[in-house]
């Protein structure tokens, strides 16, 4: 055998004595069911994982079962992926929320960015701002005039949020920051009280998305005033909502965003699996149409790309909370 041939034949041998070594259990995955966690209750983020979980139980070759361990803020269902083996059968959806927990609990049970590998990005929906249907919202200029009106005769009016440390808290909290009117911050247990009260006239207003407003909204209840984007957003009842900066309040772009990620050191090769079969699911039209209706602009990446947005979406909130003046619980 020719010397280069003889090479050759060596490192092909190489290869393949190699390759036995780093292709494992992990070519037949997945050969059991996956388990996709929302550490919230029934809600939008359990109807995302739910359309996605569908789609994917029919193409990746094993069922993905959706687990909902609401409790603690979503601490519980998050720390127990946090905590699960990283062999790809553990998965979770985070969002918002878990970029905010850092810079409002004191001592959160897993972090986001060392304890889990990203997946990809699901989606996005701008926050919105809902009123009641009164002449004095007609829109968010007039809502700002009549607020501060009744701020400097000493009845600030009162903006609902979902509790305190969440999203709703502070982008209500930040809005009095910028626009210097001291609105009081009544809470309340979510978003579908807190949007009932809005439309019975109790308090002013609230920032929710649009799938928790949605139906208030179609009974013409509420009126949203203005979306927590850097540009009006195309979905239907809000394309002619304007956005932030067509009310001078550039910086305070606020997305609610759905991520799914993985425990921390699952291997590459299932991770990007997962990806594809993530990002395949959310192209299929019935899952586009599902996530349509419930206000979700469809956005994958890769898991650099992922990793790169929670770090930056962690800081951001410390540096709004510490804005705000808000100290960690």
């Amino acid at each position: 055998m020719p010397t280069m041939n003889r090479r050759a034949f060596a490192a092909s041998g190489s290869a393949a004595l190699l390759a036995s070594f780093v292709s494992p259990a992990w070519a037949a995955y997945p050969d059991k069911p996956v388990k996709l966690v929302v550490p919230w209750a029934a809600g939008s983020t359990d109807a995302i994982a739910r359309a996605m979980a569908q789609r994917m139980s029919q193409t990746i070759g094993s069922p993905v079962i959706v687990d909902n361990r609401p409790g603690a803020a979503g601490m519980i269902g998050t720390d127990a992926v946090a905590k699960a083996a990283p062999d790809g059968y553990t998965l979770a959806i985070v969002e918002l929320p878990h970029a905010i927990a850092p810079a409002v609990t004191a001592k959160l049970p897993y972090d986001l960015l060392r304890d889990f590998t990203p997946v990809t990005m699901i989606g996005t929906s701008a926050l919105v701002f809902f009123a009641g249907m009164g002449d004095d919202s007609k829109d968010f200029k007039t809502f700002l005039k009549t607020a501060a009106a009744a701020a400097a005769k000493g009845s600030p009016p009162a903006i609902a949020h979902s509790g305190a440390g969440t999203v709703s808290h502070l982008a209500g909290e930040l809005l009095a920051s910028r626009t210097k009117i001291p609105f009081n911050m009544v809470p309340y247990r979510g978003s579908a009280p807190a949007l009932t009260d809005v439309a019975a006239g109790t308090v002013v207003g609230h920032f929710a998305t649009l799938a928790s407003g949605s139906s208030l909204l179609g009974a013409n209840r509420i009126r949203p005033l203005l979306v927590t984007s850097a540009q009006r957003v195309n979905l239907p009842g809000l394309q002619n909502v304007p956005a932030l900066a067509e009310n001078g309040l550039r910086g305070l772009e606020i997305d609610q965003w759905w991520a799914l990620v993985a425990p921390a050191t699952t291997p590459l090769d299932v991770i990007e699996k997962l990806r594809r079969e993530a990002i395949a699911a959310l192209e299929h039209p019935s899952v586009k149409e599902r996530l349509s209706v419930l206000g979700v602009q469809m956005k994958g990446s890769t898991p650099a790309e992922l990793r790169a947005f929670l770090r930056s979406e962690a800081e951001r909130w410390q540096k709004a909370a510490h804005e705000i003046g808000l100290q960690p619980q």
